[in-house]
């Protein structure tokens, strides 16, 4: 194999390689969220994970993102994406409502309601 071949394989593998890593780069993890509620109230996050849940009746339009750490809803008034899509989402991250030690935390996509 010549050496302009060996040089041209070893820099896809790398483009490759930083593309995958790229991916994560920005990002918050969701359970990082999700354990530390407070740190995290009303300020402008991104995520990146699997649509596993669609939801949308008359004016309240949502999705789930699943990552390795954990799950959040999104609520936004774009068009859902289909379930299984990887997403990258940035939005505000709310509390939905609070009951006793339990709390619902959503993600208000950005240009969302």
């Amino acid at each position: 194999m010549k050496d302009s071949t060996k040089v041209l394989w070893g820099a896809m593998a790398l483009l490759i390689f930083l593309a995958a890593a790229c991916e994560g780069i920005g990002t918050t993890s969701i359970g990082n969220i999700l354990d530390k509620p407070r740190d995290y109230a009303d300020k402008k996050v991104t995520v990146s994970g699997e649509v596993t849940e669609i939801f949308s009746l008359f004016v309240i339009k949502y999705f789930v993102v699943q990552d390795k750490t954990g799950q959040i809803a999104v609520v936004s008034d774009k068009p859902l994406p289909r379930k299984g899509t990887n997403v990258r989402v940035t939005g505000t991250v709310r509390e939905a409502f609070s009951i006793g030690d339990q709390q619902l935390l959503v993600l208000v996509e950005e240009g969302g309601k």
